[in-house]
């Protein structure tokens, strides 16, 4: 390692070589960028902007939303870019940063998951105890929480991936920076570093996922007992979606980061991984979490009728 010169900035190989690609998969991406930012920032604004949704739930909502339009930022822009002519490379501070971020906010997001579903089972299971349970003060505890689990985790991972030595290339075959590429780039032995990644996420993803499937355990034992078969038939439906949503997240992570090295067979595999749970599920959570919610489509009608009524004043 002695003869190693330090790289500057690497080559993001993108998800295609095919020119004809380019600018159809750039407006499809732009789409789906747009689609992410309007649906998590106007769910934000509603939250903000409608008192009757000052409440535990939609505040976790709205930091969901947050973590979502964190990461995806982060990784969507450049992929982007990605598309035009002369515009491969990122630096490596550009890429150290790029992971940091899309760590950070993508391990924010499934504790914040285990916290909401927290929240339903307080709110299903033991609803005249729900407002001197989730109380202000442990809703902020517990997003502090997440934001804390976030800045270790992509402290670490960031860390011990941009202490190793990258000689032999700088071409990183995939979108953006991620920790198997870049492993498998690095002239360094990395048994170690995907030692510490296996590890971590078998532990932070099985502790998050221990307290989601225990909430929605006793949220299940809680619906069983609703005489309503009407009234059955919708908590199954809204849990299948929560628990469809949190599906994709986890085995999308678990596909991407638990696997050895040596066990990969396609890149191409990967980045479709990659693909899903850094631009997509950022897109579909406000679908699934608030805008098939009534209370959400009550507050955006009476925000239309309110942003009517105030344009008739001046027309």
């Amino acid at each position: 390692m002695e003869n190693c010169s330090k790289v500057k900035e690497f080559v993001l190989v993108g998800l295609t070589d095919s020119s004809e690609l380019q600018i159809p998969l750039f407006i499809v991406f732009a789409i789906i960028y747009l689609i992410t930012l309007v649906g998590n920032l106007g769910l934000i604004f509603l939250i903000l902007w409608d008192t009757h949704l000052h409440t535990p739930m939609y505040f976790f909502l709205s930091n969901l939303s947050l973590a979502d339009l964190g990461y995806s930022s982060a990784i969507t822009p450049k992929l982007m870019a990605g598309f035009l002519p002369g515009e491969k490379t990122i630096s490596y501070s550009e890429c150290v940063a790029q992971m940091y971020f899309f760590l950070y906010f993508a391990t924010v997001e499934s504790y914040l998951l285990a916290a909401m579903a927290y929240d339903r089972q307080v709110a299903v299971c033991k609803p005249l105890h729900y407002n001197t349970t989730m109380t202000s003060r442990v809703c902020a505890s517990l997003v502090i929480a997440c934001h804390v689990c976030g800045f270790l985790n992509s402290s670490t991972h960031t860390g011990n991936t941009f202490s190793l030595y990258f000689c032999s290339s700088n071409v990183i075959h995939d979108f953006f920076c991620d920790i198997p590429p870049l492993l498998a780039l690095s002239s360094s032995v990395t048994y170690i570093n995907e030692l510490i990644v296996f590890v971590a996420v078998v532990f932070h993803s099985s502790f998050s996922l221990f307290f989601i499937l225990k909430s929605y355990f006793l949220i299940f034992i809680a619906i069983l007992r609703i005489r309503s078969a009407e009234g059955r038939k919708k908590a199954f439906s809204t849990c299948a979606s929560h628990l469809t949503t949190l599906s994709i997240f986890y085995g999308t992570v678990i596909f991407m980061y638990v696997q050895p090295s040596s066990s990969r067979n396609s890149m191409d595999t990967d980045k479709m991984a990659s693909v899903f749970y850094t631009m997509v599920i950022p897109m579909l959570n406000p679908l699934v979490y608030s805008l098939r919610n009534k209370e959400v489509s009550s507050a955006f009608r009476k925000f239309v009728d309110k942003t009517k009524s105030s344009l008739g004043i001046f027309f």
